[in-house]
């Protein structure tokens, strides 16, 4: 049986600003550009745009580091108005070194510096500002999902992602940080293989997968393409969201 699966930079998506509907965006650039979307159809869209859109900015002149702050920024030399929005967005500091900051973010992910990101973000002259994650990245892919299905008359799946390091390994990786209309996590645990023995163990991430070939063509720079029109799948798991990727506090492996 033949297999075969596509991912499409979406042209067009012009600089987002706060309070923008990305639906809207998204679907003058289906139509600017001919492109319609297909029952098979996952759009992956970058959490950048979408924490712009939702307006997750913050000034860095309007930060002020506590003594917690001022101390791991001592440690790790980084900014103390980054670290403070860092604990700001955090509950735990799992590792601060110097240039390494390692936080369990609000939301369960294990991460640098929980996200926070000044590349690729407006400021003004004299100031900068910060862009945090989305307060809650899957309803924000499930709001995106139903503006989609109201401008376009299709039903798709929403994957939101980001990039992030690997412990072990050089280089980032982007991850579904939340989803809508696909299973997020496939679990095969009791599935035979090909020899009939029976899976033990084996639970596919399947959003991360789709999230990490779309950055292949949504690049890490100046691209300038948040949206990638990914085709052919057609998982017919049962739909689950991001929050299934996350591995509970129980069951850390590394504390």
């Amino acid at each position: 049986m033949r297999r075969r699966l596509s991912f499409e930079a979406l042209p067009g998506i012009p600089e987002v600003r706060s309070g923008d509907a990305l639906h809207e965006l998204i679907v003058h650039a289906l139509d600017a550009h001919a492109i319609a979307l297909e029952p098979d159809t996952i759009v992956v869209v970058a959490q950048k745009i979408v924490s712009k859109a939702e307006g997750r900015f913050a000034w860095l002149d309007e930060v002020r580091p506590s003594d917690k702050a001022r101390e791991l920024a001592r440690i790790t030399g980084k900014d103390a108005r980054l670290v403070e929005l860092t604990l700001s967005e955090s509950t735990d500091v799992l590792r601060a070194v110097p240039g390494v900051l390692i936080v369990r973010h609000r939301l369960g992910y294990v991460m640098a510096n929980a996200g926070i990101d000044l590349s690729n973000v407006p400021g003004e002259v004299g100031r900068e500002r910060a862009l945090l994650l989305p307060l809650d990245p899957d309803k924000s892919a499930a709001a995106l999902r139903d503006g989609l299905r109201a401008g376009t008359g299709k039903t798709v799946g929403v994957i939101v992602s980001d990039s992030f390091g690997r412990p072990w390994r050089n280089g980032v990786v982007n991850v579904a940080l939340g989803s809508a209309g696909v299973p997020a996590l496939i679990d095969r645990r009791g599935d035979p293989d090909r020899h009939g023995r029976t899976l033990q163990i084996t639970q596919t991430a399947f959003a991360d997968a789709i999230a990490a070939g779309a950055a292949v063509v949504m690049g890490e720079g100046s691209e300038g393409m948040p949206v990638v029109l990914a085709s052919g799948f057609m998982p017919t798991a049962p739909e689950v969201d991001c929050r299934a990727l996350l591995r509970p506090l129980e069951a850390d492996l590394f504390r």
